[in-house]
């Protein structure tokens, strides 16, 4: 539509139309498609216009949600297999009681890291974490503080979907975005540490009920070294390209992985399963991402992002500042790391990269940003990781203050590593 753009009002309206609709419990994929219509025609553009834009924006992720799609076999692997259940258990039993917080936060980075969704990562170690942190006397504020800085410390640095959103739309192998996600990654488990320790007897006390009384019982886990074979396949598989010039696409690499771990764990009759499993996880992330893309339209076409660059002009901040905040900014509006990751880059990662910056530092600094306030109450994280311990949600509001501590840690170190210092080339 050569000539048509939609207003910074039309652009707001179409954001704060879907915090609301998400807010009310509106399917976050409608939410976003619905601000995205309301927000077109407030802003002036119509409604072929609106229309038009939309389907540019969903045009625009088709690649990543392909990409997505497929990760689903490695994780419904993981997940269904008991693999991501007996790593988490290895570590948090070889470390004790007494490192119960360290050995929490290992075992759910660990996790994420591997690929496996930041709620489930979550819902999987809760009831061991939960166990050990009771013979250790800690509490249950202390535990969850330990989850939520270990799953942005795994996602920045894992084949997650918002990885993947970020290599796509900068255009760059995903192992580059893993790369540059371990700088923040480490910041993160450090900040997690001190923050989990600070937390530890705060909060309500974690009782027989929070661990359903009597032990767990045990479970048909498969051995270590075979849960461990699909994350290791898949890691050395995407290795190829920067070792050996070899360039095998993410939708190969991850699938294989999950196929090659169900393998060595004996569980080949399963794959099927497994493959439905992931795909049914996969899809709601892909369907968001329908929602993102419709967002992205409508606020890409928008005077929104000369406006905010004009206002870090006003500061007199430095281009590249527009990654990070960006970033930060949408993580905030949609709760979603994935989503916001997806919105920031998509936006506003051409006129980053077009300030001078590399497209390897842009893409770290707007992922790193983007888990400053992606666990916000309007999004699933929020609700799904409190329910993990049993935990109240006015208590669970509380730790809002200290996600936001650890992701402005990851913020400022990418910012200051890539951006200021442009150690990424």
């Amino acid at each position: 539509m050569d000539g048509v753009t939609v207003s910074v009002l039309g652009a707001l309206v179409a954001l704060a139309v879907a915090i609301v609709l998400i807010l009310k419990k509106v399917q976050p994929t409608y939410a976003m498609i619905f601000g995205a219509v309301i927000g077109g025609l407030v802003g002036g553009a119509g409604l072929t216009g609106t229309v038009s834009f939309i389907i540019s924006g969903t045009q625009g992720i088709v690649s990543a949600i392909i990409r997505i799609v497929t990760a689903g076999i490695l994780a419904g692997a993981l997940i269904e297999s008991g693999a991501a259940e007996r790593i988490a258990e290895s570590i948090i039993n070889k470390m004790g009681a007494k490192r119960s917080l360290i050995a929490i936060t290992l075992a759910t980075w660990l996790l994420t890291t591997v690929g496996v969704f930041g709620d489930v990562a979550c819902i999987t170690v809760a009831p061991i974490a939960l166990q050990m942190a009771r013979r250790a006397g800690y509490h249950k504020m202390g535990v969850l503080m330990a989850q939520l800085g270990a799953v942005r410390a795994g996602n920045v640095m894992s084949p997650n979907p918002n990885a993947i959103a970020a290599a796509e739309a900068f255009n760059l192998p995903l192992t580059s975005i893993i790369a540059v996600g371990v700088i923040p990654a480490v910041t993160a488990l450090i900040v997690t540490s001190l923050l989990a320790k600070r937390l530890s007897m705060r909060g309500t006390e974690i009782t027989e009920a929070d661990i359903g009384g009597e032990a767990a019982q045990q479970k048909d886990l498969p051995p270590l070294w075979a849960a461990l074979s699909g994350p290791v396949v898949t890691i050395a598989i995407l290795l190829l390209r920067p070792i050996a010039g070899i360039t095998i696409d993410p939708l190969i690499a991850l699938p294989v992985g999950g196929i090659v771990g169900a393998i060595a764990m004996g569980k080949a009759r399963d794959m099927g399963h497994y493959f439905n499993a992931g795909l049914a996880k996969m899809s709601g992330v892909a369907m968001l991402l329908v929602g993102t893309g419709a967002l992205s339209g409508i606020i890409s076409n928008s005077g929104l992002k000369d406006v905010i660059i004009s206002f870090i002009e006003t500061l007199g901040l430095p281009g590249f500042m527009l990654a990070p905040i960006s970033g930060m900014l949408m993580g905030a509006a949609t709760a979603s790391a994935t989503a916001g990751t997806t919105l920031a880059s998509q936006i506003f990662g051409p006129t980053v990269v077009a300030s001078g910056v590399t497209p390897l530092a842009a893409a770290a600094m707007t992922h790193a940003s983007c888990f400053v306030f992606d666990g916000l109450p309007h999004g699933s994280f929020f609700h799904v990781s409190a329910g993990g311990v049993n935990m109240e949600i006015s208590e669970r509001l509380k730790l809002l203050g200290y996600e936001a501590i650890n992701g402005l840690a990851m913020m400022a170190v990418s910012t200051l590593v890539f951006g200021v210092l442009r150690l990424a080339g």
